[in-house]
């Protein structure tokens, strides 16, 4: 690896936006460790990615396998700093909070948030934490979403992740600041990605008998067309390697279409009044009078 060569790890790189950040960033001549969580995987993205692509086998919610995983780049670093590391990998749970199993809140919260943490913590010290490196700290940017700061029905669990995660984010910057390591929120709304079409999974049928089945069952189909309107993950990509090689940027990036309408007004108008609008958008019946 040629030392003057800028390195990042990614996370989540099988499909979607995880994937468009790799190949944006190999096509600009940085070296890329990408996580999947199955062989076959690397090895698709390894044909796609080319040479400058290393693929990384592990589940961000193994903690022993992503130190492991962090052993492996340490040695191919040969002592110099990592220069970014991109937490892309993420799930996304649905269902009404009054019935959700709590199990799936927890399934939630162990990738988005949990495996955030294990990643990050694995590879700070490469990032500059740990002075021994040779190199400028690294960057972190963590994929967040609209629904770190707008949570809509029938998403409770992916919002409160990513809620969470935003809380993270924050304090991990200030806490940072002490090593030249700077964290970045990046909040995507929709993006044309395989995981809108997993919509399909949601299980309606376990909140059958309930005054939400309707509304789940349709949130199915609310998904599908919703991520088919979206951006493409390429929009994300590029704007990840404008982040890691500009000199000046945001702590904070919403990137989705018909911003006004979607991001800027619901956080300047009345919660309340924000509440009927998305009420009526998903559909949910106004309580008797």
């Amino acid at each position: 690896m040629p030392s003057e060569q800028q390195t990042a790890l990614v996370t989540g790189v099988s499909t979607g936006i995880g994937r468009a950040i790799a190949q944006s960033l190999t096509d600009a001549g940085w070296r890329v460790f990408g996580s999947v969580r199955k062989t076959a995987d690397g090895v698709t993205a390894k044909e796609a990615l080319g040479a400058n692509f290393s693929p990384l086998i592990f589940d961000v919610t193994d903690r022993g396998a992503v130190m492991k995983s962090a052993e492996s780049v340490r040695e191919a670093l040969d002592g110099t700093t990592l220069n970014a590391l991109v937490n892309n990998a993420g799930i996304a749970i649905g269902g009404p909070l009054r019935y959700l199993p709590p199990q799936e809140l927890t399934q939630q919260l162990d990738v988005n948030l949990f495996g955030v943490l294990h990643v990050t913590q694995a590879f700070l010290p490469m990032l500059g934490a740990d002075k021994s490196f040779d190199g400028p700290p690294g960057r972190i940017i963590n994929m967040s979403s609209v629904a770190g700061k707008i949570a809509s029905p029938m998403m409770g669990p992916y919002a409160i992740s990513k809620h969470a995660l935003e809380a993270f984010s924050e304090s991990l910057r200030r806490e940072l600041m002490m090593h030249g390591i700077d964290v970045i929120i990046v909040a995507p709304g929709a993006i044309k990605t395989p995981i809108w079409a997993k919509a399909d999974e949601l299980n309606a049928e376990q909140y059958k008998g309930t005054e939400y089945y309707d509304v789940v069952v349709g949130m199915r189909s609310f998904m599908q067309d919703y991520g088919a309107s979206g951006l493409p993950a390429e929009d994300i990509g590029k704007l990840v390697l404008k982040i890691v090689s500009g000199k000046t940027r945001k702590t904070r990036y919403a990137v989705l279409r018909k911003k006004f309408s979607m991001w800027t007004l619901p956080n300047l108008l009345p919660k309340r009044l924000v509440d009927k609008f998305i009420a009526k958008r998903f559909g949910l019946p106004a309580s008797p009078k």
